[in-house]
């Protein structure tokens, strides 16, 4: 072969294998379709997941999840579906009320893209609303061991990208929060439940977990430094020195029953019925502070948890009732 007839086959090599790779690209660019993944698609196409898929269809939530909105799903399996139906007396989904699994699903929904990693532990307000507000009911996650979601739900698997969103797969169904379950899982108010369940002939959190009247509450729970300021106000060592009678007058006179009040709902001066009976004063300036019966003040450090039941008020002094 003469070295011209070497470069002829060269170059028709060379002008074969250009031309594939235009083929591929003009293919690449219009003529091959992706198919799309949205949250949808991947709980339609994960048979784990086909309780979730159903409770979808009957909420008529499919869509939503199937759109170019992005969202972050906290996505419970057959078995944390079939454990919340058995929990709750349900024989099977068909027996779930469409609102309500409705406001349960979106309960594991946040609008965003939220990674793993944008976690902290706190407080985020999910996509769904109770029986008391308007407002989204609010999720506690805490971060301190993995993501654990209203001390109720650990996400297993993290991270799942889709086309419109994330997912992180859940143990167990997040069902609509009480009072009850916020103050139980956030250990900002250890002492507050251990005050709660201090004697048995409290009622306080059988109470504080309905969702017909008296309900709903407002509740100004104190923090667990609240407690321990109080103790050394008062020379006590431990709740256990406080008289039950005592005790029960001073919870009772943290929470408002009847009423959903937010921080947006207070006014300046605003005299605040208890469930004792007793009241006390709003003020509002930098921060909404409390005017207590004894004319201590107490200072709101965090507001609007948003619970099914009522709204919560961390404050940082326990407030006494008159004596």
């Amino acid at each position: 072969m003469t070295f011209i007839s070497k470069i002829s086959k060269f170059a028709l090599i060379a002008l074969l294998v250009t031309g594939f790779v235009s083929c591929s690209d003009d293919d690449e660019a219009g003529d091959i379709i992706v198919p799309s993944n949205s949250i949808a698609d991947f709980v339609a196409a994960n048979d784990n997941y086909s309780s979730l898929a159903a409770a979808l269809e009957v909420a008529d939530l499919t869509a939503t999840l199937d759109g170019s909105a992005n969202y972050t799903v906290f996505a419970p399996n057959n078995a944390a579906f079939n454990a919340f139906l058995s929990a709750n007396g349900f024989g099977s989904l068909d027996e779930v009320p469409e609102n309500l699994l409705r406001e349960v699903l979106l309960n594991h929904v946040q609008s965003g893209v939220i990674m793993s990693s944008d976690l902290s532990t706190g407080y985020i307000s999910s996509m769904a609303t109770g029986m008391a507000s308007e407002e989204p009911l609010s999720m506690y996650i805490n971060t301190e061991d993995g993501v654990m979601i209203n001390g109720m739900a650990e996400v297993t698997n993290a991270d799942i990208e889709v086309d419109n969103g994330v997912i992180h797969a859940v143990d167990a169904v997040i069902g609509l929060p009480n009072i009850v379950d916020f103050a139980t899982a956030d250990p900002t108010f250890d002492i507050l439940v251990q005050a709660l369940t201090r004697e048995e002939e409290f009622t306080f959190v059988e109470t504080l977990q309905m969702t017909e009247a008296p309900a709903p509450f407002t509740v100004f729970a104190p923090t667990n430094d609240a407690f321990v300021a109080l103790l050394d106000e008062l020379g006590a060592d431990s709740l256990d020195d406080i008289p039950t009678e005592t005790l029960s007058a001073v919870l009772t006179y943290h929470v408002v029953a009847g009423a959903n009040v937010r921080s947006g709902d207070l006014t300046d001066g605003l005299m605040v019925e208890t469930l004792n009976g007793d009241s006390f004063t709003v003020n509002l300036g930098d921060a909404v502070t409390i005017t207590d019966a004894r004319d201590r003040t107490s200072t709101v450090v965090a507001a609007d948890v948003q619970a099914n039941n009522g709204v919560i008020h961390a404050i940082d002094t326990v407030i006494l009732p008159g004596e």
